[in-house]
């Protein structure tokens, strides 16, 4: 493996090392031992419940190849996962809201348990009902468990502004440092163990169970609205009333939207990009250098937010350097002489590319806590489920277009179509930025004049 990988990711080692060991006064917030034990609690069911997501990720399409399904194949199963994840995955996550939180967190467990016992089977259609099972579960995994952290931790009187640690410990641990182990542990049991590629499915299984065991004992129930009057649809219809008459929610769902769907975009492409030509690259490296640059992210945005700069400030920055990373593939396509030769190592604008993705999953550690941020402060309680997993509708159309289709496209095109979308997000932030800036000062006003009026005759 060539030097420059290393010096890659040594070098963002030393920074988050020196990032998290020189934290200062003003990066650290006083809290209380309740509140502590409450956070710890937390990050460590999220590690566990990621860890059987991180575990399964580098050797799903392995297995599908293994058991001897062709390209075509293996991309419809893809579909079904995101195609679920729209469609009923949906429903189970708005059933949280009347439901109850934690029991929809026990669902997804249950779910994935069940979708990586599918593994074992070669039957196209066995494996079709694990991908589906896959998906209602991811989309549990991105609604249920924010939503349960936040009406737990107002329920117990904590301060909002606490909120932000967690986020950020709970991204940095779950997101960046569980990933890079569970790619060394899902190689390990896979490749140096010869237990083969379903071995890792198992493991997650197990940390998932073990997860469950710990929301079961230690985790209360919470609800958003757990009126019996209200049915599914009406809740539905609570919040697409919420999103329309709330220009701040909807914003902040188009601005989700737009990212998500270029990180998930950008997960497909990446290595095609880096390997126009074959060229020999170390995936598994990579994949642990990028969760590197996302663990650097977090640490940023805990600074940012111990500090309590306006996220909708800073955002506007993120999300425009995020859009000019992914437009390097197409601006060293344009200004790089490329090879024609297969294979050998990789090239110079491959080299400039991996730096540009390094910068690009910074942003993406930066944008995890963020945007929980925001979306604890503008969603309303009674339909938190609901309307988060109503953000991921055209995030998961969007991929599923984008996997249909994905070689129809030069990939040139498909990157300058995910750095536009990145910039569009840029743009609706400022939008957010301003809009909720024109709330605060006319609550700010209406306060003011309801002190003055008992002073008047």
């Amino acid at each position: 493996m060539e030097v420059f990988y290393y010096v890659v990711f040594g070098a963002l080692a030393a920074v988050v090392a020196g990032l998290e060991l020189g934290k200062s006064g003003k990066d650290r917030v006083a809290t209380t031992s309740a509140f502590n034990s409450f956070k710890n609690n937390y990050v460590l069911v999220y590690s566990l419940m990621m860890s059987g997501d991180w575990l399964q990720g580098p050797y799903v399409y392995y297995l599908y190849s293994q058991y001897g399904f062709d390209k075509g194949d293996i991309g419809r199963l893809f579909i079904a996962g995101f195609g679920s994840s729209m469609l009923f995955g949906t429903i189970v996550g708005s059933l949280a809201d009347k439901q109850g939180r934690k029991r929809a967190c026990v669902t997804y467990c249950i779910s994935y348990i069940l979708s990586c016992i599918t593994k074992h089977s070669p039957e196209y259609r066995v494996l079709m009902i694990g991908r589906i099972l896959g998906g209602i579960a991811t989309s549990l995994l991105f609604s249920a468990f924010e939503s349960w952290l936040v009406a737990e931790h107002n329920k117990r009187g904590f301060d909002p502004q606490w909120l932000s640690i967690t986020f950020s410990k709970a991204i940095f641990l779950g997101n960046g440092l569980i990933a890079i182990v569970s790619g060394l542990f899902a190689n390990l049991l896979a490749e140096n163990l010869g237990f083969g590629p379903v071995a890792p499915f198992d493991a997650a299984a197990c940390f998932l169970a073990i997860g469950m065991a710990i929301i079961m004992s230690s985790w209360s129930e919470n609800y958003g609205d757990p009126s019996e009057s209200k049915d599914l649809m009406a809740q539905f219809k609570v919040a697409a009333k919420a999103i329309a008459s709330d220009e701040k929610i909807a914003l902040l769902g188009a601005i989700q939207s737009l990212f998500e769907g270029s990180m998930y975009t950008f997960v497909f492409l990446w290595t095609p990009a880096l390997s126009p030509n074959e060229e020999d690259i170390p995936h598994g490296f990579i994949f642990a250098t990028f969760m590197l640059s996302s663990m650097l992210g977090s640490s940023i945005a805990s600074r940012l937010l111990a500090r309590k700069l306006k996220v909708e400030g800073y955002m506007q920055i993120v999300f425009s350097i995020s859009a000019v990373t992914l437009v390097l593939p197409v601006a060293t396509n344009i200004l790089v002489p490329t090879s024609s030769v297969k294979g050998g190592s990789v090239s110079i604008g491959g080299s400039l590319q991996l730096l540009g993705f390094c910068t690009f999953e910074a942003c993406v550690g930066i944008f995890w806590p963020s945007i929980m941020k925001m979306r604890s402060q503008y969603i309303p309680e009674e339909a938190r489920s609901t309307i988060m997993n109503f953000f991921r509708i055209p995030l998961n159309l969007f991929v599923c277009v984008v996997l249909y289709n994905v070689n129809a496209f030069p990939i040139t095109v498909m990157f300058g179509m995910c750095s536009i979308f990145l910039f569009m997000a840029a743009i609706l932030q400022r939008r957010l930025m301003v809009v909720s800036d024109q709330v605060h000062k006319s609550s700010t006003t209406q306060e003011m004049i309801g002190e003055d009026e008992p002073l008047n005759p």
